[in-house]
Protein backbone atom coordinates (compact mmCIF):
# COMPACT_ATOMS: atom_id res chain seq x y z
CA UNK A 1 0.00 0.00 0.00
CA UNK A 2 1.16 3.62 -0.58
CA UNK A 3 2.30 5.33 1.96
CA UNK A 4 0.04 8.59 0.83
CA UNK A 5 -2.71 6.20 1.25
CA UNK A 6 -2.48 4.63 4.45
CA UNK A 7 -4.07 7.11 6.55
CA UNK A 8 -7.38 7.79 4.45
CA UNK A 9 -7.92 4.18 4.42
CA UNK A 10 -7.55 3.58 7.80
CA UNK A 11 -10.05 6.54 8.50
CA UNK A 12 -12.47 4.98 6.04
CA UNK A 13 -12.49 1.76 7.91
CA UNK A 14 -13.05 3.65 10.68
CA UNK A 15 -16.06 5.64 9.35
CA UNK A 16 -18.10 2.43 8.98
CA UNK A 17 -17.83 2.11 12.72
CA UNK A 18 -20.04 4.87 13.85
CA UNK A 19 -23.92 5.12 13.24
CA UNK A 20 -26.38 8.07 12.65
CA UNK A 21 -26.55 9.98 15.35
CA UNK A 22 -23.69 9.21 17.72
CA UNK A 23 -22.33 11.66 19.64
CA UNK A 24 -18.45 11.57 18.68
CA UNK A 25 -14.96 12.60 20.36
CA UNK A 26 -11.29 12.50 18.18
CA UNK A 27 -8.70 12.55 18.95
CA UNK A 28 -6.07 14.64 17.50
CA UNK A 29 -4.07 13.33 13.78
CA UNK A 30 -5.38 10.53 11.53
CA UNK A 31 -8.71 10.42 13.79
CA UNK A 32 -9.34 14.22 12.87
CA UNK A 33 -10.08 12.62 9.29
CA UNK A 34 -13.00 9.80 10.06
CA UNK A 35 -15.85 12.41 9.08
CA UNK A 36 -15.06 13.12 5.61
CA UNK A 37 -15.68 9.08 5.11
CA UNK A 38 -18.33 8.87 7.07
CA UNK A 39 -21.52 6.81 4.68
CA UNK A 40 -24.09 8.58 2.88
CA UNK A 41 -26.88 8.79 5.50
CA UNK A 42 -25.24 8.95 8.70
CA UNK A 43 -24.04 11.85 10.58
CA UNK A 44 -22.81 12.69 13.98
CA UNK A 45 -22.18 15.02 16.31
CA UNK A 46 -18.17 15.67 17.28
CA UNK A 47 -17.62 16.59 20.66
CA UNK A 48 -14.08 18.57 21.75
CA UNK A 49 -13.41 17.78 25.57
CA UNK A 50 -12.48 21.68 25.81
CA UNK A 51 -15.94 22.64 25.50
CA UNK A 52 -17.96 22.08 21.94
CA UNK A 53 -20.38 20.32 20.80
CA UNK A 54 -20.77 20.09 17.59
CA UNK A 55 -17.58 21.10 16.06
CA UNK A 56 -17.96 22.05 12.54
CA UNK A 57 -15.83 22.42 9.59
CA UNK A 58 -13.65 25.54 9.39
CA UNK A 59 -13.13 27.43 6.39
CA UNK A 60 -9.29 28.53 5.43
CA UNK A 61 -10.44 31.71 5.33
CA UNK A 62 -11.74 32.15 8.58
CA UNK A 63 -9.92 30.59 11.36
CA UNK A 64 -9.25 32.03 14.52
CA UNK A 65 -6.64 30.11 16.15
CA UNK A 66 -6.75 32.18 18.76
CA UNK A 67 -10.09 32.39 19.89
CA UNK A 68 -11.76 29.25 18.93
CA UNK A 69 -9.72 26.46 19.02
CA UNK A 70 -10.44 22.17 19.47
CA UNK A 71 -8.91 20.31 22.08
CA UNK A 72 -5.51 19.51 20.07
CA UNK A 73 -5.10 23.44 19.78
CA UNK A 74 -6.05 23.31 16.11
CA UNK A 75 -8.38 26.20 14.91
CA UNK A 76 -11.97 24.81 15.23
CA UNK A 77 -15.44 25.95 14.47
CA UNK A 78 -18.78 24.87 15.90
CA UNK A 79 -22.03 23.79 13.49
CA UNK A 80 -25.20 26.01 13.55
CA UNK A 81 -26.84 23.66 15.64
CA UNK A 82 -23.82 23.27 18.08
CA UNK A 83 -22.29 25.42 21.31
CA UNK A 84 -19.79 26.07 23.84
CA UNK A 85 -20.44 24.54 27.50
CA UNK A 86 -17.78 24.73 29.95
CA UNK A 87 -14.78 22.45 30.64
CA UNK A 88 -16.57 21.01 33.78
CA UNK A 89 -19.92 20.01 31.49
CA UNK A 90 -17.61 18.86 29.30
CA UNK A 91 -15.56 15.93 31.12
CA UNK A 92 -18.97 15.45 33.10
CA UNK A 93 -20.38 13.91 29.39
CA UNK A 94 -17.59 11.89 28.95
CA UNK A 95 -17.14 10.82 32.54
CA UNK A 96 -21.42 10.23 32.60
CA UNK A 97 -20.89 8.26 29.91
CA UNK A 98 -23.22 10.14 27.28
CA UNK A 99 -20.16 9.92 24.31
CA UNK A 100 -20.78 7.12 22.20
CA UNK A 101 -17.58 6.80 20.80
CA UNK A 102 -13.84 8.31 21.09
CA UNK A 103 -11.79 7.58 18.05
CA UNK A 104 -7.67 8.09 19.20
CA UNK A 105 -4.28 7.40 18.04
CA UNK A 106 -1.80 5.34 19.56
CA UNK A 107 1.93 4.88 20.43
CA UNK A 108 1.09 1.24 21.67
CA UNK A 109 -1.65 -0.66 22.57
CA UNK A 110 -1.69 -4.19 23.80
CA UNK A 111 -3.91 -7.35 23.45
CA UNK A 112 -4.83 -6.61 27.35
CA UNK A 113 -6.85 -3.25 25.54
CA UNK A 114 -4.68 -0.79 27.05
CA UNK A 115 -3.33 1.82 25.63
CA UNK A 116 -0.36 4.30 25.48
CA UNK A 117 -0.53 7.39 23.65
CA UNK A 118 0.44 10.66 25.47
CA UNK A 119 3.98 10.87 25.86
CA UNK A 120 7.13 10.03 23.00
CA UNK A 121 10.54 9.50 24.86
CA UNK A 122 12.56 12.03 24.17
CA UNK A 123 10.32 14.73 23.35
CA UNK A 124 8.49 17.11 25.38
CA UNK A 125 5.67 15.94 27.04
CA UNK A 126 2.28 17.48 25.79
CA UNK A 127 0.17 16.24 28.52
CA UNK A 128 -2.42 13.55 28.91
CA UNK A 129 -5.23 15.44 28.06
CA UNK A 130 -8.31 14.43 27.84
CA UNK A 131 -7.43 10.78 26.91
CA UNK A 132 -7.56 9.39 29.80
CA UNK A 133 -11.18 10.53 30.57
CA UNK A 134 -12.05 9.31 27.07
CA UNK A 135 -11.16 5.99 27.72
CA UNK A 136 -13.04 5.14 30.50
CA UNK A 137 -15.99 6.80 29.83
CA UNK A 138 -16.57 6.78 26.25
CA UNK A 139 -18.93 3.76 25.26
CA UNK A 140 -17.16 2.88 22.55
CA UNK A 141 -13.29 2.81 22.58
CA UNK A 142 -12.09 2.84 18.81
CA UNK A 143 -7.94 2.80 18.50
CA UNK A 144 -7.13 4.27 14.75
CA UNK A 145 -3.08 4.13 13.95
CA UNK A 146 -0.41 2.64 11.71
CA UNK A 147 0.37 -0.78 12.43
CA UNK A 148 3.71 -0.27 13.17
CA UNK A 149 6.31 2.40 13.51
CA UNK A 150 9.76 2.53 11.50
CA UNK A 151 9.09 -1.58 11.19
CA UNK A 152 8.33 -1.56 15.20
CA UNK A 153 5.05 -3.51 15.65
CA UNK A 154 2.69 -0.95 17.77
CA UNK A 155 0.37 -3.87 19.07
CA UNK A 156 1.96 -5.55 21.86
CA UNK A 157 1.86 -8.33 24.40
CA UNK A 158 2.05 -5.54 27.10
CA UNK A 159 2.69 -1.39 26.39
CA UNK A 160 5.73 -0.40 27.69
CA UNK A 161 5.39 3.40 27.52
CA UNK A 162 3.10 4.81 30.48
CA UNK A 163 -0.26 3.83 30.52
CA UNK A 164 -3.23 6.55 29.30
CA UNK A 165 -5.95 3.82 30.76
CA UNK A 166 -6.01 -0.17 30.91
CA UNK A 167 -8.32 -3.15 29.57
CA UNK A 168 -10.27 0.04 27.99
CA UNK A 169 -9.83 -0.76 24.22
CA UNK A 170 -12.86 -2.45 21.96
CA UNK A 171 -10.85 -2.34 18.84
CA UNK A 172 -8.34 -1.31 16.80
CA UNK A 173 -8.19 -0.38 13.30
CA UNK A 174 -4.48 -0.43 11.22
CA UNK A 175 -3.96 -0.38 7.49
CA UNK A 176 -3.18 -4.41 8.17
CA UNK A 177 -6.45 -4.98 9.54
CA UNK A 178 -9.29 -5.05 12.33
CA UNK A 179 -8.62 -6.32 15.80
CA UNK A 180 -11.19 -7.01 18.65
CA UNK A 181 -10.30 -6.82 22.28
CA UNK A 182 -12.21 -10.03 23.67
CA UNK A 183 -12.48 -11.79 26.96
CA UNK A 184 -10.17 -14.95 25.01
CA UNK A 185 -7.72 -12.39 23.60
CA UNK A 186 -7.13 -9.64 20.40
CA UNK A 187 -9.01 -11.53 17.58
CA UNK A 188 -8.21 -10.10 14.19
CA UNK A 189 -11.63 -10.28 12.57
CA UNK A 190 -10.63 -8.38 9.52
CA UNK A 191 -8.14 -8.22 6.99
CA UNK A 192 -6.21 -5.94 4.07
CA UNK A 193 -6.02 -8.25 1.42
CA UNK A 194 -2.60 -6.05 0.25
CA UNK A 195 -0.93 -8.03 3.49
CA UNK A 196 -1.19 -11.64 3.72
CA UNK A 197 -1.97 -13.51 7.65
CA UNK A 198 1.52 -14.15 8.19
CA UNK A 199 2.52 -10.81 7.14
CA UNK A 200 0.25 -9.21 10.24
CA UNK A 201 1.56 -11.88 12.32
CA UNK A 202 5.09 -10.84 11.50
CA UNK A 203 3.98 -7.24 12.51
CA UNK A 204 2.06 -7.75 15.17
CA UNK A 205 4.02 -8.67 18.87
CA UNK A 206 1.11 -9.46 20.56
CA UNK A 207 -0.68 -13.08 20.27
CA UNK A 208 -3.31 -12.49 17.61
CA UNK A 209 -6.29 -15.11 17.44
CA UNK A 210 -7.46 -15.76 13.71
CA UNK A 211 -11.28 -15.18 13.80
CA UNK A 212 -12.64 -18.73 11.84
CA UNK A 213 -15.39 -15.97 10.15
CA UNK A 214 -12.30 -13.42 9.23
CA UNK A 215 -13.16 -11.04 6.51
CA UNK A 216 -11.72 -8.43 3.94
CA UNK A 217 -11.72 -5.19 5.00
CA UNK A 218 -12.21 -4.00 1.38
Amino acid sequence: MDKAEVKGFIAARVAKELNDGDVVNLGIGLPTLVPSYLPEGVSVTLQSENGIIGTGTVCSENKDPIHVVDAGGNPSAVSGTGCFIDSATSFGLIRGGHVDATILGGLEVDQEGSLSNWIIPGKKMPGMGGAMDLLVGAKNVIVAMEHTAKGNPKILKKCRLPYTAVKCVNKIITEMGVMEVREEGLVLTEYNPEFSIDDIKAATEADLIISPDIKSMV
